[in-house]
């Protein structure tokens, strides 16, 4: 759904004009349901713990009327596109100007303050209205619950089938290591882990380790808009490369994979028994792939490496959560008129980030980066969601469970309205719309039998499943 569909004053923007494009959307192109971002700087935008649901209640309604499913993103993050602004919680800004340490902090202090550190994830910083104070876990696990409690209607109808649960900028899995005021493509970006709580948890790794390790303050990290050759870190065969830089790389790329888990842990146990999806979303970062140290993949905090898979630990992570993968860039193809420096491989990166979830046994939802506005995106997203094509006797062995289009806008009707509707049919697979929840959705439950050291574990190159060169569902076949 669009940008800000529920603006601060829980108020609707263009509410009437949404619902007659999602009817026609419903009708013509036999869409099954929409994403909706439910921002945290919304509902609990007053005081803590005083949540307001009026806006989000009358939108699900009206999804609700027009026989629509609900993919809602618990998001709890800022975010700005075209002057529509959402914050975070203006109680939680307050906290910030007094502690600037709970947003994540690059190494010349600029803090980032899309989101929290996950520095701050365990640590009692914020007033819970009553005098004690909430960990940034608590508020998370506080929030889920108080949309459980309020959504009920529509969460035990089947209205709402899926819920992703934001774990960062963007809602993603990721450290804003590419900020767009400060990062420019296709660059490095910067580690973040330079707030107090996060500098602290590294000294006392060090000092667990018993002996000494990377100085962050003094590396040659470059900056933002370093190529990774102009640095000592990410240069070929760099500090990347040693037992130093290994060192370092494991704890930061860690510290993200727990803290997915410790949020998704509580997700668990406040839908269990729930008839629902539950997602995380991976950021794609396809830019400087090729290039041996993968710089822009390890600020971001996929320790992935040619020998050393940054995937399939997340994929695990997921798996013990019962959790499904979101993962964009679905339709994005190698241009060979791109900036020769970016060293960008997205299809290369799209397969080995769905054949590790495939691996671990997890469900794949789909996502493009940019608006999709030929043929060439959409049999790409196709080959994507079916690598090896359509199996007449049954569910082919490689398939995405579904593919979110981002975002909805008037353009969509104005610009090959009718590919994306064969689109739509093709991924179907001439197949009509199933509603029942029961059919297909599937019951939240942990799998508590993977331990956090097998997660952790999971890091060995094994190389990805083999895609079909073409798509046999083209949109222009």
């Amino acid at each position: 759904m669009q940008f800000g569909i529920v603006a601060k004053d829980n108020k609707h923007v263009e509410l009437e004009t949404t619902g007659r494009n999602l009817k026609r959307l419903k009708e013509e192109a036999c869409i099954d349901g929409v994403m909706v971002d439910v921002w945290w700087g919304v509902v609990e935008s007053e005081a803590p713990k005083v949540y307001n649901w009026t806006g989000y209640k009358e939108l699900f309604k009206m999804i609700k009327r027009l026989e629509l499913k609900i993919h809602a993103l618990m998001s709890f993050h800022k975010s700005s596109q075209k002057r529509k602004t959402t914050s975070l919680p203006s109680w939680v800004v307050q906290v910030g100007k007094d502690n600037p340490d709970i947003y994540y902090t690059d190494r010349k202090g600029f803090r980032n303050d899309e989101c929290l550190s996950l520095g701050v994830d365990n640590e009692p910083l914020f007033d819970d209205g009553s005098g004690t104070k909430r960990t940034a876990i608590q508020i998370y696990s506080d929030y889920m619950s108080s949309f459980k409690e309020n959504m009920a209607e529509f969460l035990e109808d089947g209205v709402v089938g899926a819920i992703e649960v934001g774990l960062g900028p963007n809602g993603e899995l990721c450290y804003p290591s590419f900020p767009s005021d400060r990062w420019t493509f296709p660059k490095i970006g910067e580690f973040q882990c330079y707030d107090k709580y996060l500098k602290k948890d590294y000294e006392n790794a060090e000092k667990k380790a018993g002996h000494s390790m990377l100085d962050l303050s003094k590396e040659k990290f470059g900056d933002y808009n370093s190529k990774p050759d102009e640095t000592t870190f990410f240069k070929e065969n760099g500090t990347y490369d040693t037992e130093k830089g290994k060192f370092f790389l494991e704890w930061y790329s860690n510290k993200l994979i727990l803290h997915g888990d410790q949020i998704l842990r509580e997700a668990n146990k406040i839908f269990t028994g729930l008839k629902i999806d539950l997602v995380a979303k991976v950021s794609g970062v396809h830019w400087l792939y090729n290039h041996p140290s993968h710089g822009a993949e390890l600020t971001a905090g996929y320790y992935n490496l040619y020998d050393r898979d940054g995937y399939r630990p997340i994929a695990r992570m997921l798996n013990k959560r019962n959790c499904f993968l979101n993962f964009s860039c679905l339709e994005m193809k190698c241009n060979k008129d791109a900036k020769e420096d970016a060293l960008s491989a997205p299809e290369e990166l799209v397969k080995a980030v769905l054949s590790k979830a495939w691996k671990e046994g997890i469900e794949v939802i789909g996502a493009n980066t940019w608006e999709i506005i030929n043929a060439k995106g959409y049999n790409q997203v196709l080959l994507n969601a079916r690598p090896n094509g359509s199996n007449p006797k049954g569910k082919p062995k490689l398939k995405v469970h579904s593919f979110m289009y981002l975002r909805l806008s008037e353009t969509i009707f104005s610009r090959n309205y009718d590919m994306f509707k064969k689109f739509v049919r093709n991924m179907h697979a001439d197949q009509d719309y199933c509603g029942d929840a029961e059919k297909y959705a599937h019951e939240v439950e942990s799998n508590s039998a993977i331990t956090i050291e097998e997660i952790l574990a999971a890091t060995k190159s094994s190389g990805s499943f083999k895609w079909d060169d073409d798509t046999e569902a083209k949109v222009d076949g």
